[in-house]
């Protein structure tokens, strides 16, 4: 099969693989229908994590299901479905706990930028749609395989209730979908700290009230005095760097609460201020599947679309444009259509 594969920094290639088999009974294969880049996927691209050369990339997708192991029974072949981008059993006490991204039988999808992915826990992970999506509908039902959980996630552990006033860090697709998750959870008041103009548009579409423009203490000063001082009930920090989680902190009102679902690079915690000010701080990698029911029955209900945060498709073979253009901020986020 046509597969995404990376073998160095920058050094993104679309080569010949060989497709994913069944390994285990409770195994799918999905040929998938579209799959995108994320902006986690630009950390090893960009050679900040470890690279291992000729491996397949790519952890989002949407498609039919093509084949099941002898313990599946949940979906079936021909079942159009949701891949979360971590699979889950969504049976052990964790996945219980709605904790699915620390599921004991824990999988990830790795071809999501292929045409085939294999799923390591079907029945537990995948979520019918009930047939193929609109052509509208499309974009919005592929950003359930992670961004758009992931956006929910940063609002649900940074406490967002009706009323708040929530600032969002990050404008990237995930911190667009955080804007959207607030603003259905009822926030207020929504500040999106973007310094570009299409994001800043993208983001007031979803909900924002308010977009901050500068960055670190001057950030925090011009938040602090949007809020009158007081700073933000909830912040959502959806990029994973030092930076980002200080400013997230700093304008975090006393007893408010920080969600952060960006993967963290060089981020450590000032506790004694987190004491000082009674800040709580939680999140982490997004357990779609617990979120997932809810997000797809408004995005067929049309109350909400996270697809828009894709401003570029390409045909798979483009792939290396498309990390490109994400890579240089030519575009929020690429849908690759095999």
């Amino acid at each position: 099969m046509r597969a995404t594969t990376i073998h160095g920094a920058r050094d993104i290639r679309v080569e010949e693989v060989p497709e994913p088999r069944i390994k285990r009974p409770t195994d799918a294969i999905v040929k998938v229908a579209a799959g995108c880049i994320c902006g986690s996927d630009l950390w090893p691209y960009r050679g900040e994590n470890p690279i291992r050369p000729g491996a397949t990339i790519g952890h989002e997708c949407i498609g039919v299901v093509e084949e099941v192991g002898g313990e599946v029974s949940e979906v079936s072949v021909g079942d159009f479905v949701v891949v979360p981008f971590c699979h889950c059993d969504n049976t052990c006490a964790h996945c219980r706990h709605g904790a699915q991204s620390a599921c004991v039988n824990l999988g990830v999808t790795t071809s999501g930028q292929a045409e085939y992915a294999r799923v390591s826990q079907a029945d537990g992970s995948l979520v019918a749609t009930g047939g193929v999506p609109d052509d509208d509908l499309l974009a919005s039902v592929l950003a359930l395989t992670d961004v758009m959980p992931t956006g929910w996630h940063a609002a649900v552990s940074a406490g967002v209730a009706a009323g708040d006033t929530v600032v969002v860090v990050g404008d990237g697709a995930v911190g667009l979908c955080g804007v959207l998750a607030a603003s259905v959870l009822g926030a207020e008041r929504i500040v999106a700290m973007s310094r570009h103009t299409p994001r800043q548009e993208l983001a007031r579409a979803f909900g924002a009230t308010h977009v901050v423009a500068t960055r670190g203490e001057e950030g925090i000063a011009e938040v602090r005095e949007l809020t009158d001082g007081v700073g933000a009930d909830a912040v959502l920090e959806c990029v994973g760097t030092g930076d980002a989680m200080t400013t997230a902190i700093g304008v975090a009102r006393p007893g408010g609460g920080v969600g952060f679902v960006g993967v963290p690079h060089g981020v450590e915690l000032p506790v004694r201020t987190l004491f000082e000010k009674n800040i709580g701080v939680r999140g982490g990698m997004a357990p779609v599947r617990r979120y997932l029911p809810e997000l797809l029955a408004l995005v067929q209900d049309r109350r909400i679309e996270p697809g828009r945060v894709f401003d570029l498709t390409l045909p798979l073979d483009e792939a290396p444009e498309g990390y490109r253009a994400m890579d240089e901020r030519r575009a929020i986020k690429v849908m690759l259509r095999p």
